[in-house]
């Protein structure tokens, strides 16, 4: 079983590392398409109707696939001040308590509801209102799929958590 569980963890981190490392080259893009625009607006005084909306699709393209890759290797905003004070084996236990408490429910009503979203939005084939009608369909199709990844890499965390607990009994202090 434990091996079921270790090959399970490593081909979720995988996906993460894929679509991390696949995802992060959105911002080189991103920023290359606001040089150009600069460029553009100052050096010809010209302006293009289509770059504001696809550099905020692009970046949030990005962050939102980047998310689970991000949640892999700890990037995300924790407060570890008191935990870090603790045992592996009762840090293990606080995240996996925040994990069912907040995790997992959270990122599943954003799974849940994001589906729906995406699927009311594909369903008119929602563009932009502006003058460059950007699909906007194709970005909440994001979202159930950036909260898929993060369920996943989450089970991956909540694993290690467990393995962590059983690696690492609690310490009974012997009485003299």
């Amino acid at each position: 079983m434990r091996n079921f569980a270790h090959k399970l963890c490593s081909a979720i981190d995988g996906l993460s590392d894929w679509t991390g490392k696949i995802c992060m080259w959105s911002a080189f893009i991103g920023m290359m398409i606001v040089i150009y625009e600069v460029v553009c607006r100052y050096v010809f005084r010209f302006a293009n109707d289509w770059v504001f909306e696809t550099t905020i699709m692009i970046y949030a393209f990005h962050f939102c696939m980047c998310a689970s890759y991000a949640l892999k290797n700890g990037a995300h905003v924790a407060i570890d001040i008191i935990s870090n004070k603790f045992s592996n084996r009762a840090q293990a236990i606080m995240d996996m308590i925040a994990y069912i408490l907040f995790f997992f429910p959270s990122v599943g009503i954003v799974f849940f509801r994001g589906i729906k979203f995406a699927g009311d939005s594909w369903a008119i084939k929602e563009v932009s209102w502006s003058e460059f009608p950007a699909p906007i369909y194709l970005q909440k199709t994001i979202i159930p799929v950036m909260a898929a990844l993060l369920l996943l890499q989450g089970i991956a965390i909540f694993i290690r958590d467990i393995e962590k607990c059983i690696d690492n009994p609690p310490v009974i202090k012997e009485e003299e």
